[in-house]
């Protein structure tokens, strides 16, 4: 789907690739990073190529190891990764370090997460072992990129987040809380944002572009359409499973 040009670029010599949420779909992230491999070979050479994940690489699909060993070590040669932290990534960790407080991450597609690094949790199983069973399988490497995941990131005139941002409060000044969980004063918000502002965490049908921001997440995990925003210059594509 070819999205009409915009006034907003990146800078010279840097194509982006923005990835909405994966949610466990490894077999989909395969997919698109294979898309992106080809789109990237046709491109222009000497452009710098980044990547930029969206965040909630986990819960609901059925492999989110899987995801975060493609994120780790399966993806292709001569990009520059970016990670974003999503909700999801928020929830697992607040399970690692309050496993009695679990419940909300558990039911929120949790327990399929933890069942991809083979621990199965039972309505009833005490907390506390069921974190301890999941740290004891959980590779020290995927902790590490669960730990220092970035909150935002700004290329030219795009700011990525998971969720979206507070309207009215400078980018540098916006909380944790609300990158990753605010949903309709972003969503319903016509202000100018400073930067378009590209997310995920709140489903749609297809990828959303508005004149101040664009949403990527298409719900992935139920739907099989995984999404990917191009961005070289004041150009915009879309790359979709």
């Amino acid at each position: 789907m070819a999205l009409p040009d915009a006034a907003p670029r990146v800078p010279e010599n840097v194509r982006v690739y923005a990835i909405g949420d994966v949610h466990g779909r490894a077999d989909l992230l395969r997919e698109l990073l294979a898309k992106i491999r080809a789109d990237s070979d046709a491109a222009p050479k000497g452009e710098r190529r980044q990547l930029i994940f969206l965040g909630d690489y986990v819960d609901r699909g059925p492999d989110s190891r899987g995801v975060i060993d493609i994120l780790l070590r399966g993806l292709p040669q001569g990009f520059d990764p970016s990670f974003l932290c999503g909700n999801h990534e928020e929830l697992l960790l607040g399970f690692l370090d309050a496993p009695q407080n679990g419940l909300l991450f558990l039911r929120n597609g949790g327990d399929v997460t933890l069942r991809s690094y083979g621990v199965d949790v039972q309505s009833g199983d005490n907390l506390v072992t069921a974190r301890d069973r999941f740290l004891a399988a959980l590779p020290k490497s995927h902790l590490h990129f669960l730990r220092t995941l970035s909150m935002r990131i700004v290329v030219g005139d795009y700011a990525f987040v998971h969720a979206g941002i507070r309207p009215g409060v400078p980018m540098e000044e916006q909380k944790r809380e609300d990158l990753l969980w605010i949903r309709d004063e972003f969503l319903e918000s016509t202000r100018d944002f400073g930067k378009v502002v590209v997310h995920g965490h709140t489903p749609m049908r297809e990828a959303e572009v508005t004149g101040n921001r664009i949403s990527l997440d298409t719900g992935a995990f139920a739907t099989g359409h995984l999404t990917c925003l191009v961005l070289s210059g004041a150009d915009r594509r879309i790359l979709s499973t």
